[in-house]
């Protein structure tokens, strides 16, 4: 086995996401997945619990981006304001390997309910992240959840567009026009 090679954990995911494609979530193991990155069971359980959060990595990372890029947002920024620069820390540092991966990804988790519920998690850990960190800021808790939520869901649907083959546009673009989409969807509300 190849173990001297880097970024084990992006090739456990590469190789998740080739299995789970090729055989299916449920026909796939530790073990498949360990051996097609040339690594040992021991490393992938270095790096992951168990098979499903492969496809789940970075959550914390995400989650902290996203408050970090809230906190250092300027003081006057309104909640939607804060969470755009949230929105473009989190996406800057998303790499074109995730692009390329992205539509497989997409394609995985939509035929497994397991993998949607913790997909429904981990966008619920984003919201959490971001409401924490616009609290923080001084915005009141309703407030602060609303844009959280709006948060997330510019994300979700920016993510979607940008793994899109035909698309050209950077992620926090796509993410941005989300964002700007749902908040005049909401104006129209009142």
């Amino acid at each position: 086995m190849a173990r001297w090679e880097p970024n084990p954990r992006q090739r456990l995911v590469r190789a998740a996401l080739d299995l789970f494609t090729e055989q299916g979530y449920d026909n796939t193991t530790v073990a498949q997945i360990a051996e097609r990155a040339g690594l040992t069971k021991t490393t992938f359980f270095r790096h992951f619990p168990n098979k499903r959060e492969v496809l789940f990595a970075g959550q914390d990372i995400h989650g902290r981006l996203l408050a970090d890029g809230i906190a250092g947002a300027p003081s006057t920024a309104a909640p939607l304001e804060a969470v755009a620069a949230g929105l473009d820390t989190l996406t800057e540092s998303f790499v074109p390997e995730q692009r390329e991966f992205g539509p497989q990804l997409r394609a995985v988790i939509a035929e497994h309910s397991e993998l949607q519920e913790r997909e429904a998690f981990k966008r619920a850990h984003l919201a959490e992240a971001m409401t924490e960190a616009l609290r923080k800021r001084g915005v009141p808790d309703l407030a602060a959840s609303l844009a959280a939520d709006l948060g997330v869901r510019a994300f979700s649907q920016g993510f979607t567009r940008w793994v899109e083959p035909a698309n050209r546009t950077s992620f926090g673009e796509l993410a941005r026009q989300e964002l700007d989409e749902l908040r005049a969807a909401v104006r129209t509300l009142v």
